[in-house]
């Protein structure tokens, strides 16, 4: 039986031997290609930066094989795109065989300078054939110049990087970076792309203006050293906006993108108003630890969205926030830890992360942290929790559980809930006898709600508006009086704020 089958197999295969060697013949093409598309539009790239992929299908719906004589870019070998035909990289390709009722697929890319470009808006065509017979396909892209700011390499071809830190073993903790030269201000001419880190160095302030676009290729960030400053001024309409290079629209909203903004210990007097940070690893990270003053971050009408672990990460900081909405992040939203100052009014925090497990809530308060020393001791760094204060905050989320209080005895444990909408369904009673968690104890709550409705709006889109229905909505007396009269709209809540960022909306049917 064996041997039967592999007598099949031989013939089949001289069969289909003899048939490509001998019948596959085709006519020239006569200008009846069918295309997937009569325009490919690559979207917009910075100048010198490489474009994602476009895939053109190319259709023979004739009975009939056919070659194709010529397929080219229209400028040629001066085009700034560049062409895969059937596995086959170039700019002209000549003699293309598509069988009938078949079809080949031509991917497209781009990478274009701008200084040699005049219009921003750049054209090619993709050409098949030639003269009576002659086809086309547009392509367009829109190209943006930009500040390009990277690590130099050094005569060894070494890139510069910033030291963090010595590890354990004596060793540096560094990053691929470099230092901007003191002060510096970025205005919103052209926008920035940034490689690698960018240091503010001690002493410095970087000074952000209105409008103004921050992106930052894979691994990069922005670092903010001792003693020195971050300030974004952005304006309602005109934020600041901190993402990734990656332009096209399949990357809007994937996080991990880049790194953080990282204001490190010793840091002080950060304002950041009116921002919009997304699609990074961590959004915000304000580190003090092994600080003697705390830095200081306010944030006022700031949007932090997709992050692949927290929204905003503060270690003993002193933090105050404002009109924030936090959402879709791996971790936690918002973690307050190792102790330190919090103050926040008229937050959302709204975690409903769903590309893994998450297993933080969308609010973390602790007062310590858990370490492994350099002999492999397991140590616990308590601190003051000096305050953690939040006033008309939505704390929501996709889990049941969407804050957490953990607290290590012997330092200051300072916290208070003032009308919050609260996710807090314990259905196993696992926080019963939990003192923390006793939404009574007046000391610490007052007038939350606890498993409401927020009623967003769409949280798949991160539009976090609350509508009529939402138990946010105070026009049940539910918001606390508020010494913050605008939301983060610039709608007035002077006389019956609502629990949130927004005041709440009535959502079209």
């Amino acid at each position: 039986m064996l041997k039967y089958f592999s007598g099949i197999v031989v013939i089949f295969t001289f069969f289909l031997i003899s048939c490509n060697d001998d019948d596959f013949e085709t006519v020239k093409s006569t200008g009846e290609l069918k295309f997937s598309k009569d325009t490919i539009f690559l979207d917009t790239v910075f100048s010198n930066i490489g474009s994602s992929t476009r895939t053109l299908k190319v259709y023979n719906k004739s009975s009939n094989n056919i070659t194709i004589p010529v397929i080219k870019l229209g400028r040629g070998n001066n085009s700034f795109y560049r062409l895969n035909v059937d596995g086959i990289s170039g700019k002209i390709f000549e003699n293309i065989d598509i069988l009938a009722k078949d079809s080949i697929f031509v991917f497209i890319e781009a990478t274009i300078d701008h200084s040699q470009v005049v219009n921003p808006i750049y054209t090619d065509s993709i050409v098949f054939d030639s003269d009576a017979f002659q086809q086309d396909v547009k392509l367009v892209t829109l190209v943006q110049d930009a500040h390009f700011l990277f690590p130099q390499r050094d005569a060894q071809g070494v890139k510069e990087k910033i030291v963090l830190g010595i590890d354990a073993e004596g060793e540096e903790i560094a990053v691929e970076g470099f230092y901007l030269d003191g002060n510096t201000t970025w205005d919103n001419v052209k926008p920035y792309v940034i490689y690698g880190y960018v240091g503010v160095p001690e002493n410095a302030t970087l000074s952000i203006e209105k409008g103004t676009k921050v992106h930052f290729h894979q691994n990069s960030g922005l670092l903010v050293d001792e003693n020195a400053t971050l300030k974004v001024n952005g304006v309602l309409g005109d934020e600041v906006i901190f993402e990734s290079d990656r332009l096209e629209p399949e990357f809007s909203d994937i996080a991990g993108q880049w790194g953080t903004i990282w204001l490190r210990a010793g840091s002080k007097e950060h304002e950041i108003k009116n921002a919009i940070i997304k699609n990074n690893t961590l959004g915000i990270l304000m580190d003090s630890v092994g600080s003697l003053i705390p830095p200081t971050l306010k944030l006022y009408n700031t949007q932090i969205y997709n992050t692949a672990t927290f929204g905003i990460l503060g270690r003993t900081a002193n933090i105050q926030g404002e009109n924030l909405i936090i959402g879709n992040n791996g971790m936690s939203s918002l973690a307050c830890t190792i102790g330190g100052t919090y103050n926040f009014t008229h937050t959302t925090l709204a975690n409903y992360w769903n590309n893994s497990a998450r297993d933080l809530p969308a609010l973390l308060v602790n007062n310590f942290l858990e370490y492994t020393d350099a002999d492999g001791s397991k140590l616990v760094l308590v601190r003051d929790l000096k305050a953690a204060n939040f006033t008309n905050i939505i704390i929501e989320g996709s889990q049941n559980i969407e804050i957490i209080l953990e607290k290590v005895e012997g330092t200051d444990f300072n916290y208070n809930f003032k009308n919050n909408l609260i996710r807090f369904n314990d259905i196993n009673n696992s926080f019963l006898n939990n003192s923390l968690f006793d939404f009574d104890d007046e000391d610490h709550y007052q007038n939350n709600i606890i498993n409401g409705l927020p009623d967003f709006k769409n949280i798949d889109n991160n539009d976090y508006i609350i509508g009529e229905k939402s138990d946010a909505n105070t026009n049940a007396d539910k918001g606390a009086a508020s010494n913050v009269p605008l939301d983060i709209l610039g709608i007035n809540r002077t006389v019956s704020p609502d629990i949130g960022a927004y005041q709440h909306i009535i959502f079209e049917e």
